[in-house]
């Protein structure tokens, strides 16, 4: 080749991050799991870590979400059928993470027999959403809804040896002809919203089987999530109030229920997945517990989903953090490679403060389902789940673009390897808005702690970093007068906001190494920070942060 024959030589490029081990360069995940579960065998996880930082898994997840869900309501021949079609790399990643017991394989009684059930799987949904978050949908529903269904053991009985198996069939038939199956959840309705209570949908009483009480329903879902879920547990009025019922797609006699899906929608983000519109055509549905009680249930499963958006966010400010590490180690600029530019290394050190706490907060309440037995633990699982619901997930958006900007233009793009940190960005507000946005989260909060026990839970918590920041001592020392002495809901995020940064403090203190936990505490509670990622005090042990971060 002649000179004339090309216009330059292509240099200062960056290779993507491709087939690396997700948990062995995870530092702050390896320190969590120490400190909630010493005795996990982690060996499952650093399997998976290998498999979803392949590069073969990276081509599926960005394929997945390329070619998006397609809605095909009617066969050729005019029959209706309301199926949804994936590409061949939807089913693969599902296939993973049904594999990996992401979904309802916790409650199998071999697992719950571990001890740290959750724990294993909240690490390895974290993992998991550092390769592709949106088709966790149905994965997370069919975790959360699975011990609900224990409400009605008739139907718990037939359905939970599918809904625990580690295998994903996605074919549209009968339950007890397939080796594994999955749940999703239909709560929300044009008019209401959050506010399930306005919910217009009616069940009414048809008769009884082996499955107990059996409804036919009328109505419409506004959020419906994932359409091609085998089952969904529902929310519908009945004579005695608003009730959770169990809508399969396939009816005991093998023929399609009466669930229409009128279309997907399109979102910002969560490309892969398919949310919809459905209505219910007379469609068929059991109850499960009580006629009445469906908001109690509903609060239970939120639990759980709750957790999972905590976990996603962590797993996506992981990911976002890893790229911007890997590519301003690469990438030269004005002479050096970014990494060593002093406002570059203040911006990744601040960037991983905040991964490594909301990684520490989320194993945290992962650790208290798995001790569900202890009244400490049972007080901490209703107060960690709205403050790392609120305030992880709160802080995503701002993570994710502070993350894109560390690798420029080549961040906003698509294309590549680096097109990930675009698909992270669209999803993070995802996980703030979905099962109940900030304001919910801050007012859920305020009414566990005003409860008799919370006050002494939340201070045995933050007892054993207590003389090890002057600024956590302060905050820790006035959070039980705040909480006493507010008269309005007007305060309710920020005090969410500080319980969260302290708990997060009081953890980083038994994890992780002291030049993190002083950097968290300085910025975050004693105020030497400014608005933005990348404003921590000089003397701030930049290269020790991001030595403990690198992906490598």
């Amino acid at each position: 080749m002649t000179q004339s024959d090309t216009t330059h030589e292509v240099f200062n490029q960056v290779e993507p991050l491709v087939d690396v081990n997700l948990f062995d360069g995870n530092r702050a995940l390896q320190a969590a799991l120490k400190f909630n579960a010493p005795a996990m065998d982690t060996a499952p996880l650093r399997a998976l870590g290998q498999l979803v930082g392949s590069a073969d898994m990276q081509t599926h997840a960005r394929l997945a979400n390329t070619f998006t869900p397609q809605l095909k309501t009617h066969s050729r021949f005019g029959h209706r059928i309301d199926q949804v079609e994936f590409h061949p790399s939807y089913h693969a990643l599902m296939a993973a993470a049904v594999d990996a017991g992401l979904h309802g394989r916790v409650f199998a009684p071999e697992e719950q027999a571990s001890g740290h059930a959750h724990m294993k799987r909240a690490a390895g949904f974290m993992l998991f959403t550092e390769l592709e978050p949106s088709m966790l949908c149905p994965i997370s529903m069919t975790y959360a809804v699975t011990p609900a269904l224990k409400d009605n053991p008739a139907i718990y009985a037939d359905w939970a040896p599918q809904l625990t198996s580690r295998a994903y069939d996605p074919a549209l038939k009968l339950w007890r002809e397939k080796p594994g199956v999955t749940m999703g959840m239909g709560m929300t309705e044009k008019q209401g919203g959050s506010d399930v209570r306005a919910n217009t949908t009616r069940a009414e009483p048809v008769g009884s089987d082996a499955w107990g009480q059996r409804y036919s329903v009328v109505g419409h879902k506004w959020f419906f999530s994932a359409p091609m879920c085998d089952a969904f547990l529902i929310l519908a009025q009945t004579a005695s109030g608003l009730s959770c019922l169990f809508l399969p797609r396939v009816l005991p006699d093998g023929s399609l229920n009466g669930l229409r899906i009128q279309r997907l929608k399109d979102k910002l983000g969560n490309k892969a997945n398919a949310s919809s519109e459905v209505e219910f055509h007379g469609a068929t549905a059991w109850l499960v517990g009580e006629e009445g009680r469906g908001i109690p249930q509903i609060l239970a499963m939120g639990t759980l989903t709750r957790l999972d958006c905590a976990l996603g966010v962590s797993g996506l400010m992981r990911q976002a953090l890893s790229i911007a590490l890997n590519h301003t180690t690469q990438r030269k600029a004005f002479g050096k490679y970014l990494i060593d530019q002093p406002l570059m290394k203040n911006v990744l050190a601040d960037l991983a403060l905040e991964s490594e706490a909301a990684t520490a907060l989320s194993m945290r309440l992962a650790r208290a389902f798995d001790r569900a037995d202890d009244p400490h633990e049972q007080v901490m699982a209703r107060l960690l789940t709205p403050i790392a619901k609120f305030w992880i997930c709160k802080r995503g958006s701002h993570f994710a673009q502070e993350a894109m900007e560390c690798l420029g233009g080549n961040g906003y793009v698509e294309e590549g390897g680096e097109g990930i940190m675009a698909r992270i960005y669209r999803e993070m507000p995802l996980n703030s808005i979905w099962e109940g946005a900030g304001n919910i989260m801050a007012l859920d909060l305020l009414r566990a702690l005003r409860k008799a026990d919370a006050a002494a839970a939340l201070a045995q918590e933050l007892a054993p970093a207590k003389g090890m920041h002057p600024a956590l001592d302060r905050l820790a020392a006035q959070l039980p007068i705040r909480v006493e002495e507010m008269a309005t809901e007007l305060e309710a995020r920020r005090l969410a906001q500080d319980v969260a940064l302290a708990v997060q403090a009081a953890l980083l203190a038994q994890t992780a190494p002291l030049e993190v936990f002083a950097a968290f505490c300085d910025s975050r509670i004693g105020g030497h920070w400014g608005y933005s990622f990348g404003s921590l005090n000089a003397a701030t042990a930049f290269d020790r942060i991001i030595e403990r971060a690198q992906p490598r």
